[in-house]
Protein backbone atom coordinates (compact mmCIF):
# COMPACT_ATOMS: atom_id res chain seq x y z
CA UNK A 1 0.00 0.00 0.00
CA UNK A 2 1.10 3.29 -1.12
CA UNK A 3 1.97 6.58 1.87
CA UNK A 4 -1.46 8.43 1.22
CA UNK A 5 -0.63 12.05 -0.03
CA UNK A 6 -0.58 13.71 3.63
CA UNK A 7 2.00 11.58 5.14
CA UNK A 8 4.92 13.38 6.55
CA UNK A 9 7.96 13.19 4.10
CA UNK A 10 12.03 12.96 5.05
CA UNK A 11 14.06 14.07 2.33
CA UNK A 12 17.46 12.52 1.80
CA UNK A 13 19.80 13.73 -0.96
CA UNK A 14 23.40 14.49 -2.09
CA UNK A 15 24.24 10.68 -0.67
CA UNK A 16 25.67 7.80 -2.96
CA UNK A 17 23.22 4.93 -2.66
CA UNK A 18 23.37 1.09 -2.84
CA UNK A 19 19.95 -0.18 -3.35
CA UNK A 20 20.41 -3.61 -3.25
CA UNK A 21 17.64 -4.00 -5.45
CA UNK A 22 17.54 -7.17 -7.92
CA UNK A 23 19.86 -4.84 -10.54
CA UNK A 24 22.19 -3.82 -7.97
CA UNK A 25 21.05 -0.10 -8.78
CA UNK A 26 23.34 2.27 -7.52
CA UNK A 27 23.81 6.14 -8.06
CA UNK A 28 26.90 8.27 -7.45
CA UNK A 29 24.86 11.04 -5.76
CA UNK A 30 20.95 10.51 -5.39
CA UNK A 31 18.23 11.05 -3.08
CA UNK A 32 15.61 8.91 -1.12
CA UNK A 33 12.00 10.56 -0.44
CA UNK A 34 10.54 8.71 2.68
CA UNK A 35 6.73 9.36 3.06
CA UNK A 36 5.43 8.15 6.51
CA UNK A 37 6.59 4.62 6.71
CA UNK A 38 7.28 3.41 3.33
CA UNK A 39 9.83 4.60 0.32
CA UNK A 40 8.31 6.73 -2.12
CA UNK A 41 11.10 7.61 -4.50
CA UNK A 42 14.56 6.98 -5.24
CA UNK A 43 16.48 7.91 -7.87
CA UNK A 44 19.76 10.34 -9.14
CA UNK A 45 19.99 13.45 -8.57
CA UNK A 46 18.11 16.38 -6.48
CA UNK A 47 14.65 15.07 -5.16
CA UNK A 48 11.45 16.75 -6.38
CA UNK A 49 11.04 20.68 -5.67
CA UNK A 50 7.12 20.57 -4.99
CA UNK A 51 6.78 17.55 -2.37
CA UNK A 52 4.15 18.62 -0.08
CA UNK A 53 4.72 18.29 3.52
CA UNK A 54 8.12 18.01 3.83
CA UNK A 55 9.09 18.00 7.72
CA UNK A 56 12.61 17.11 7.37
CA UNK A 57 15.66 17.42 4.04
CA UNK A 58 19.05 15.59 5.42
CA UNK A 59 22.38 16.62 3.28
CA UNK A 60 24.15 13.06 2.71
CA UNK A 61 26.76 14.50 1.50
CA UNK A 62 29.76 12.47 2.19
CA UNK A 63 27.74 9.69 2.65
CA UNK A 64 26.56 6.44 1.65
CA UNK A 65 22.89 5.33 1.96
CA UNK A 66 21.93 1.31 2.56
CA UNK A 67 19.16 -0.51 3.08
CA UNK A 68 19.08 -1.09 6.81
CA UNK A 69 21.14 -4.42 8.12
CA UNK A 70 19.18 -7.61 8.77
CA UNK A 71 20.60 -9.71 11.38
CA UNK A 72 19.60 -13.33 11.21
CA UNK A 73 20.84 -15.23 14.32
CA UNK A 74 21.74 -14.11 17.95
CA UNK A 75 21.52 -15.27 21.32
CA UNK A 76 20.96 -12.04 22.80
CA UNK A 77 20.93 -13.56 26.88
CA UNK A 78 25.03 -14.34 26.55
CA UNK A 79 25.62 -10.38 26.73
CA UNK A 80 26.15 -10.72 30.06
CA UNK A 81 28.64 -14.05 29.78
CA UNK A 82 31.14 -12.94 27.41
CA UNK A 83 34.41 -13.35 27.50
CA UNK A 84 34.33 -17.13 29.08
CA UNK A 85 35.54 -20.04 28.03
CA UNK A 86 37.75 -18.09 25.14
CA UNK A 87 39.65 -21.06 24.09
CA UNK A 88 36.94 -24.32 23.62
CA UNK A 89 35.40 -25.78 20.76
CA UNK A 90 31.57 -25.78 20.53
CA UNK A 91 30.64 -28.66 22.79
CA UNK A 92 33.63 -28.15 25.48
CA UNK A 93 32.07 -24.37 25.17
CA UNK A 94 28.52 -25.15 25.42
CA UNK A 95 29.43 -27.97 28.52
CA UNK A 96 31.70 -25.16 30.12
CA UNK A 97 28.74 -22.40 29.82
CA UNK A 98 25.26 -24.49 30.38
CA UNK A 99 25.35 -24.08 34.33
CA UNK A 100 25.66 -20.52 33.85
CA UNK A 101 23.37 -20.45 31.90
CA UNK A 102 21.12 -22.01 33.09
CA UNK A 103 20.65 -19.29 36.11
CA UNK A 104 19.14 -16.43 34.27
CA UNK A 105 16.01 -14.55 35.11
CA UNK A 106 14.00 -11.98 33.56
CA UNK A 107 15.90 -9.17 34.71
CA UNK A 108 19.28 -10.42 33.50
CA UNK A 109 17.98 -11.67 30.28
CA UNK A 110 16.09 -7.96 29.34
CA UNK A 111 18.88 -6.29 29.85
CA UNK A 112 21.18 -8.46 28.17
CA UNK A 113 18.99 -7.85 25.19
CA UNK A 114 19.05 -3.77 25.50
CA UNK A 115 22.51 -4.47 25.29
CA UNK A 116 22.90 -6.79 22.33
CA UNK A 117 20.08 -4.82 20.36
CA UNK A 118 22.09 -1.02 21.29
CA UNK A 119 25.36 -2.67 20.29
CA UNK A 120 23.35 -3.37 16.88
CA UNK A 121 21.55 -0.96 16.33
CA UNK A 122 24.15 2.07 16.95
CA UNK A 123 26.27 -0.57 13.86
CA UNK A 124 23.37 0.02 10.87
CA UNK A 125 21.10 -2.78 12.33
CA UNK A 126 17.44 -2.24 11.39
CA UNK A 127 16.17 -5.53 12.06
CA UNK A 128 17.27 -7.96 14.78
CA UNK A 129 16.28 -11.76 15.83
CA UNK A 130 17.38 -13.65 18.61
CA UNK A 131 17.00 -17.13 19.13
CA UNK A 132 16.33 -17.55 22.74
CA UNK A 133 16.26 -21.29 23.85
CA UNK A 134 17.08 -21.48 27.54
CA UNK A 135 13.83 -21.07 30.23
CA UNK A 136 14.58 -22.12 33.64
CA UNK A 137 12.05 -23.11 35.88
CA UNK A 138 10.27 -20.06 37.90
CA UNK A 139 12.61 -17.65 35.69
CA UNK A 140 9.89 -15.72 34.66
CA UNK A 141 8.85 -14.07 31.40
CA UNK A 142 11.50 -14.53 29.14
CA UNK A 143 10.41 -13.82 25.77
CA UNK A 144 8.28 -10.68 26.97
CA UNK A 145 11.33 -9.18 28.37
CA UNK A 146 13.32 -9.86 25.27
CA UNK A 147 10.29 -8.50 22.75
CA UNK A 148 10.03 -5.50 25.29
CA UNK A 149 13.16 -4.71 24.80
CA UNK A 150 13.47 -4.98 21.18
CA UNK A 151 9.94 -2.94 21.21
CA UNK A 152 11.90 -0.31 23.53
CA UNK A 153 15.06 0.13 21.18
CA UNK A 154 12.60 0.61 18.06
CA UNK A 155 14.10 -2.19 15.75
CA UNK A 156 12.18 -4.48 13.70
CA UNK A 157 12.88 -8.25 15.24
CA UNK A 158 11.92 -11.83 15.33
CA UNK A 159 12.22 -13.70 17.89
CA UNK A 160 13.00 -17.27 17.26
CA UNK A 161 11.25 -19.25 21.05
CA UNK A 162 13.72 -21.93 21.36
CA UNK A 163 13.60 -24.76 23.12
CA UNK A 164 15.62 -27.81 24.09
CA UNK A 165 14.19 -30.88 25.71
CA UNK A 166 17.72 -33.40 25.37
CA UNK A 167 19.68 -33.44 28.64
CA UNK A 168 22.18 -35.21 29.82
CA UNK A 169 20.14 -37.86 31.21
CA UNK A 170 19.07 -38.78 27.24
CA UNK A 171 22.77 -38.29 25.44
CA UNK A 172 22.13 -34.31 25.22
CA UNK A 173 24.66 -31.37 25.96
CA UNK A 174 22.77 -29.59 28.17
CA UNK A 175 22.17 -30.11 32.16
CA UNK A 176 19.13 -32.35 33.05
CA UNK A 177 17.58 -28.88 35.01
CA UNK A 178 17.70 -26.54 32.03
CA UNK A 179 15.86 -28.04 29.80
CA UNK A 180 12.15 -28.28 29.07
CA UNK A 181 9.47 -30.70 28.68
CA UNK A 182 8.40 -31.67 24.84
CA UNK A 183 4.60 -30.65 25.81
CA UNK A 184 5.57 -27.92 28.08
CA UNK A 185 8.25 -26.35 25.00
CA UNK A 186 5.31 -26.80 22.70
CA UNK A 187 2.52 -25.37 24.23
CA UNK A 188 4.71 -22.07 25.46
CA UNK A 189 5.94 -21.85 22.01
CA UNK A 190 2.48 -21.94 21.21
CA UNK A 191 1.03 -19.49 23.77
CA UNK A 192 4.12 -16.77 22.45
CA UNK A 193 3.00 -17.24 18.76
CA UNK A 194 -0.80 -16.51 19.86
CA UNK A 195 0.60 -13.47 21.81
CA UNK A 196 3.23 -11.95 19.78
CA UNK A 197 3.13 -12.86 16.29
CA UNK A 198 1.86 -9.89 13.81
CA UNK A 199 2.00 -10.83 10.26
CA UNK A 200 1.23 -7.86 8.41
CA UNK A 201 3.31 -6.19 5.87
CA UNK A 202 4.99 -3.67 8.76
CA UNK A 203 4.86 -6.06 11.53
CA UNK A 204 7.52 -5.04 13.73
CA UNK A 205 7.55 -8.25 15.76
CA UNK A 206 7.07 -11.83 14.79
CA UNK A 207 8.36 -15.26 15.74
CA UNK A 208 9.62 -18.13 14.96
CA UNK A 209 9.61 -22.14 16.06
CA UNK A 210 12.91 -22.63 16.51
CA UNK A 211 14.46 -25.99 18.60
CA UNK A 212 17.77 -24.79 19.77
CA UNK A 213 20.01 -28.18 18.01
CA UNK A 214 20.34 -31.63 16.81
CA UNK A 215 22.22 -32.50 20.11
CA UNK A 216 19.77 -30.90 23.06
CA UNK A 217 16.19 -32.01 21.25
CA UNK A 218 14.85 -34.93 20.72
CA UNK A 219 13.56 -36.16 17.27
CA UNK A 220 10.03 -35.86 18.07
CA UNK A 221 10.54 -32.17 18.97
CA UNK A 222 11.62 -31.17 15.83
CA UNK A 223 8.63 -33.17 14.38
CA UNK A 224 5.92 -31.54 16.15
CA UNK A 225 7.59 -28.45 16.61
CA UNK A 226 7.73 -28.41 12.59
CA UNK A 227 4.07 -29.30 12.11
CA UNK A 228 3.14 -26.13 14.97
CA UNK A 229 4.84 -23.78 12.90
CA UNK A 230 3.11 -24.64 9.88
CA UNK A 231 -0.06 -25.11 11.19
CA UNK A 232 0.64 -21.30 12.54
CA UNK A 233 1.84 -20.05 9.76
CA UNK A 234 5.14 -19.18 11.33
CA UNK A 235 8.92 -19.57 10.07
CA UNK A 236 11.39 -22.37 11.75
CA UNK A 237 14.78 -21.89 12.75
CA UNK A 238 17.44 -23.81 14.26
CA UNK A 239 21.09 -24.91 14.54
CA UNK A 240 22.31 -27.01 11.75
CA UNK A 241 26.05 -28.45 10.13
CA UNK A 242 28.02 -26.35 12.56
CA UNK A 243 30.72 -28.50 13.76
CA UNK A 244 32.57 -31.82 12.66
CA UNK A 245 31.24 -33.04 16.35
CA UNK A 246 27.88 -32.46 15.15
CA UNK A 247 28.06 -34.45 12.21
CA UNK A 248 29.45 -36.97 14.29
CA UNK A 249 26.72 -37.02 17.21
CA UNK A 250 24.14 -37.47 14.47
CA UNK A 251 25.40 -40.00 12.61
CA UNK A 252 26.06 -42.09 15.88
CA UNK A 253 22.52 -41.03 17.11
CA UNK A 254 20.37 -40.90 14.12
CA UNK A 255 22.58 -43.01 11.29
CA UNK A 256 22.21 -39.75 9.33
CA UNK A 257 23.99 -36.25 8.44
CA UNK A 258 22.50 -33.99 10.06
CA UNK A 259 20.74 -32.63 6.52
CA UNK A 260 19.00 -35.58 6.06
CA UNK A 261 18.14 -35.79 9.54
CA UNK A 262 16.36 -32.55 9.12
CA UNK A 263 14.71 -33.05 6.05
CA UNK A 264 13.40 -36.58 7.78
CA UNK A 265 11.96 -34.11 10.61
CA UNK A 266 10.23 -31.71 8.36
CA UNK A 267 12.91 -29.21 8.69
CA UNK A 268 14.31 -28.41 5.09
CA UNK A 269 11.82 -26.21 3.45
CA UNK A 270 11.48 -22.17 1.70
CA UNK A 271 10.14 -21.41 5.68
CA UNK A 272 13.44 -22.66 7.48
CA UNK A 273 16.44 -21.30 8.11
CA UNK A 274 19.50 -22.54 9.90
CA UNK A 275 22.05 -21.11 11.81
CA UNK A 276 26.19 -21.78 10.52
CA UNK A 277 26.16 -24.77 8.10
CA UNK A 278 29.90 -25.03 7.88
CA UNK A 279 29.78 -28.67 7.50
CA UNK A 280 27.96 -29.15 3.95
CA UNK A 281 28.72 -31.60 1.21
CA UNK A 282 27.78 -30.61 -2.02
CA UNK A 283 24.73 -32.94 -1.72
CA UNK A 284 23.38 -31.08 1.51
CA UNK A 285 24.14 -27.77 -0.89
CA UNK A 286 21.78 -29.27 -3.28
CA UNK A 287 18.90 -30.28 -1.01
CA UNK A 288 19.23 -26.56 1.08
CA UNK A 289 19.01 -25.07 -2.68
CA UNK A 290 15.82 -27.85 -3.98
CA UNK A 291 13.82 -26.72 -0.90
CA UNK A 292 15.00 -23.14 -0.72
CA UNK A 293 16.14 -23.49 2.62
CA UNK A 294 17.69 -20.57 4.48
CA UNK A 295 21.23 -20.43 5.82
CA UNK A 296 22.36 -17.72 8.82
CA UNK A 297 26.09 -17.10 8.02
CA UNK A 298 28.25 -16.29 11.06
CA UNK A 299 31.61 -15.47 10.23
CA UNK A 300 33.38 -14.24 13.45
CA UNK A 301 31.67 -16.72 15.59
CA UNK A 302 32.75 -19.92 13.73
CA UNK A 303 36.25 -18.88 14.03
CA UNK A 304 35.93 -17.52 17.68
CA UNK A 305 34.72 -21.27 17.99
CA UNK A 306 36.99 -23.07 15.11
CA UNK A 307 34.11 -24.21 13.55
CA UNK A 308 35.68 -24.07 10.31
CA UNK A 309 34.50 -21.65 6.77
CA UNK A 310 30.98 -22.23 5.37
CA UNK A 311 31.10 -22.88 1.98
CA UNK A 312 29.08 -19.32 0.83
CA UNK A 313 30.03 -18.83 -2.37
CA UNK A 314 29.23 -22.86 -3.32
CA UNK A 315 25.50 -22.00 -1.93
CA UNK A 316 25.01 -18.73 -3.53
CA UNK A 317 25.79 -20.44 -6.85
CA UNK A 318 23.43 -23.18 -5.73
CA UNK A 319 20.63 -19.99 -5.11
CA UNK A 320 20.74 -20.96 -1.52
CA UNK A 321 19.09 -17.81 0.57
CA UNK A 322 22.27 -17.02 2.70
CA UNK A 323 22.07 -13.73 5.52
CA UNK A 324 24.80 -12.75 8.00
CA UNK A 325 23.99 -13.56 12.02
CA UNK A 326 26.33 -12.06 14.52
CA UNK A 327 25.41 -15.00 16.96
CA UNK A 328 25.76 -14.89 20.53
CA UNK A 329 28.27 -12.82 22.04
CA UNK A 330 29.57 -15.36 24.35
CA UNK A 331 31.24 -16.30 21.06
CA UNK A 332 30.86 -12.95 19.21
CA UNK A 333 32.23 -10.98 21.81
CA UNK A 334 31.47 -7.46 19.55
CA UNK A 335 27.90 -7.78 19.08
CA UNK A 336 28.29 -5.92 15.93
CA UNK A 337 26.65 -7.09 12.37
CA UNK A 338 28.27 -4.92 9.84
CA UNK A 339 31.83 -5.98 11.00
CA UNK A 340 30.47 -9.39 9.99
CA UNK A 341 30.28 -7.73 6.09
CA UNK A 342 34.36 -7.57 6.12
CA UNK A 343 34.93 -10.65 8.02
CA UNK A 344 32.33 -13.14 5.66
CA UNK A 345 34.14 -11.05 2.76
CA UNK A 346 37.49 -11.87 3.95
CA UNK A 347 37.30 -15.83 5.67
CA UNK A 348 35.50 -16.71 2.49
CA UNK A 349 38.44 -15.48 0.44
CA UNK A 350 40.94 -18.31 2.97
CA UNK A 351 38.88 -21.28 0.98
CA UNK A 352 41.60 -22.03 -1.21
CA UNK A 353 38.74 -23.33 -3.53
CA UNK A 354 37.56 -20.11 -4.01
CA UNK A 355 40.32 -17.34 -2.97
CA UNK A 356 40.06 -14.17 -4.02
CA UNK A 357 36.69 -15.22 -6.28
CA UNK A 358 34.89 -16.12 -3.57
CA UNK A 359 33.08 -13.13 -2.50
CA UNK A 360 32.99 -9.49 -3.83
CA UNK A 361 31.96 -6.39 -1.06
CA UNK A 362 28.70 -6.16 -2.86
CA UNK A 363 27.92 -9.75 -2.12
CA UNK A 364 29.16 -9.17 1.36
CA UNK A 365 26.25 -6.01 1.37
CA UNK A 366 23.83 -8.21 0.40
CA UNK A 367 24.51 -10.95 2.53
CA UNK A 368 23.88 -8.68 5.30
CA UNK A 369 20.50 -6.75 3.93
CA UNK A 370 18.45 -8.38 1.16
CA UNK A 371 19.85 -12.03 2.09
CA UNK A 372 19.01 -11.31 5.55
CA UNK A 373 15.24 -10.55 4.54
CA UNK A 374 15.19 -13.43 2.23
CA UNK A 375 15.64 -15.97 5.03
CA UNK A 376 13.29 -13.97 7.69
CA UNK A 377 10.68 -14.33 4.99
CA UNK A 378 10.16 -10.38 4.59
CA UNK A 379 11.91 -9.66 1.19
CA UNK A 380 9.20 -8.09 -0.23
CA UNK A 381 9.11 -5.39 2.97
CA UNK A 382 12.45 -5.22 3.63
CA UNK A 383 16.18 -5.75 2.28
CA UNK A 384 16.90 -3.31 -0.41
CA UNK A 385 16.20 0.79 -1.14
CA UNK A 386 12.70 0.25 -3.40
CA UNK A 387 9.52 2.15 -3.56
CA UNK A 388 6.73 0.36 -1.67
CA UNK A 389 9.09 -0.81 0.66
CA UNK A 390 9.21 0.08 4.31
CA UNK A 391 11.57 2.82 4.91
CA UNK A 392 14.07 0.83 6.78
CA UNK A 393 17.78 2.40 5.87
CA UNK A 394 21.13 3.71 6.99
CA UNK A 395 23.05 6.89 5.93
CA UNK A 396 26.80 5.80 6.48
CA UNK A 397 29.82 8.25 7.07
CA UNK A 398 32.74 7.74 4.79
CA UNK A 399 33.94 11.17 4.57
CA UNK A 400 36.12 11.48 7.30
CA UNK A 401 40.01 9.97 7.98
CA UNK A 402 38.81 6.26 7.67
CA UNK A 403 37.15 5.83 4.65
CA UNK A 404 37.60 9.39 2.47
CA UNK A 405 40.54 7.67 0.41
CA UNK A 406 38.51 4.79 -0.94
CA UNK A 407 36.98 6.31 -3.82
CA UNK A 408 34.14 3.36 -3.86
CA UNK A 409 31.67 3.75 -1.03
CA UNK A 410 30.72 -0.03 -0.68
CA UNK A 411 34.20 -1.07 -0.69
CA UNK A 412 34.84 1.70 2.04
CA UNK A 413 31.86 0.38 3.81
CA UNK A 414 32.70 -3.31 3.23
CA UNK A 415 36.27 -3.42 3.63
CA UNK A 416 37.22 0.09 5.54
CA UNK A 417 37.23 0.13 9.47
CA UNK A 418 33.63 0.37 11.04
CA UNK A 419 31.60 3.62 9.20
CA UNK A 420 29.59 5.73 11.41
CA UNK A 421 25.79 5.69 11.52
CA UNK A 422 24.93 9.50 10.80
CA UNK A 423 21.15 8.37 10.49
CA UNK A 424 18.67 4.63 10.52
CA UNK A 425 15.60 5.26 9.88
CA UNK A 426 13.10 2.28 10.79
CA UNK A 427 9.91 2.06 9.10
CA UNK A 428 10.80 6.05 8.36
CA UNK A 429 10.67 6.30 12.66
CA UNK A 430 14.77 7.60 13.42
CA UNK A 431 16.62 5.12 15.44
CA UNK A 432 20.22 6.58 15.31
CA UNK A 433 21.76 9.99 14.75
CA UNK A 434 24.98 11.02 15.02
CA UNK A 435 26.45 7.24 15.97
CA UNK A 436 24.07 7.93 19.13
CA UNK A 437 20.45 5.76 20.03
CA UNK A 438 17.60 7.90 19.81
CA UNK A 439 15.53 5.87 22.03
CA UNK A 440 17.51 4.56 24.89
CA UNK A 441 20.57 5.53 27.15
CA UNK A 442 23.48 3.71 26.11
CA UNK A 443 25.52 4.30 29.38
CA UNK A 444 22.21 3.23 31.44
CA UNK A 445 22.27 -0.12 29.67
CA UNK A 446 26.12 -0.30 30.04
CA UNK A 447 25.75 -0.19 33.70
CA UNK A 448 23.04 -2.48 33.99
CA UNK A 449 24.45 -5.41 31.77
CA UNK A 450 27.51 -5.29 34.15
CA UNK A 451 25.11 -5.34 37.12
CA UNK A 452 23.22 -8.32 35.66
CA UNK A 453 26.60 -9.93 34.84
CA UNK A 454 27.81 -9.43 38.29
CA UNK A 455 24.31 -11.14 39.87
CA UNK A 456 24.82 -14.01 37.52
CA UNK A 457 28.59 -15.02 37.77
CA UNK A 458 27.53 -14.43 41.81
CA UNK A 459 24.53 -16.83 41.64
CA UNK A 460 26.38 -19.33 39.43
CA UNK A 461 29.34 -19.91 41.51
CA UNK A 462 26.99 -20.28 44.63
CA UNK A 463 25.15 -23.42 42.72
Amino acid sequence: MAASAAAPRIVIENCSIATVDADDTEYASGHIVVAGNRIESIGPGSAPEDLENVVRRVDGTGHLATPGLVNTHHHFYQWITRGLATDHNLFDWLVALYPTWARIDEQMVHSAAQGSLAMMARGGVTTAMDHHYVFPKGSGDLSGAIIRAASEMGVRFTLARGSMDRSEKDGGLPPDFAVETLEGALAATEETIDKHHDASFDAMTQIAVAPCSPFSVSTELLRQGAELARRKGVRLHTHGSETVEEEQFCHELFGMGPTRYFESTGWLGEDVWMAHCVHMNDSDIEAFARTKTGVAHCPSSNARLAAGIARVPDMLKAGVPVGLGVDGTASNESGELHTELRNALLINRLNPVHREAALNARQALRLGTYGGAQVLGRAAQIGSLEPGKLADLVLWKLDTLAHASIADPVTALVLGAAAPVTLSLVGGEPVVENGRLLKADEDAIARSTRDEAQRLARIAAQA
